[in-house]
């Protein structure tokens, strides 16, 4: 016979579920930053708007002013900072992930 869980439980139990459900995907996150890694947008699907912007505008800025030399040094940058998010990404979901669960733990549904 099975014993009935208590409250507590599956109050957790649900956090998780809720967590689970509204993290961010770290395939579709890894997808973005190897297709379209110049143009930050892993960084504002992972919810880093600002970060994704500036490394939208380094790209094209970059771009717009590599004919006259001068838009390989933002580029290059660019790239090493793509690159570097490669690693990073599974740290960003995982604080995201704490955040949404320590909001639910609070009770701010």
């Amino acid at each position: 016979m099975e014993r009935p869980v208590s409250d507590n439980v599956q109050q957790q139990l649900l956090i998780e579920q809720r967590v689970a459900n509204e993290s961010k995907s770290q395939l579709v996150a890894y997808l973005l930053a190897i297709l379209l890694w110049g143009f930050g947008v892993h960084r504002m699907y992972l919810g880093r708007w600002a970060s994704g912007i500036i490394m939208l505008l380094m790209w094209t800025l970059g771009w717009l002013t590599a004919p006259i030399l001068i838009g390989w040094v933002p580029i290059a940058l660019v790239c090493a900072w793509a690159f570097i998010d490669l690693f990073l990404i599974p740290g960003m979901i995982r604080n995201d992930q704490a955040v949404i669960r320590q909001r639910l733990m609070t009770g701010r549904w």
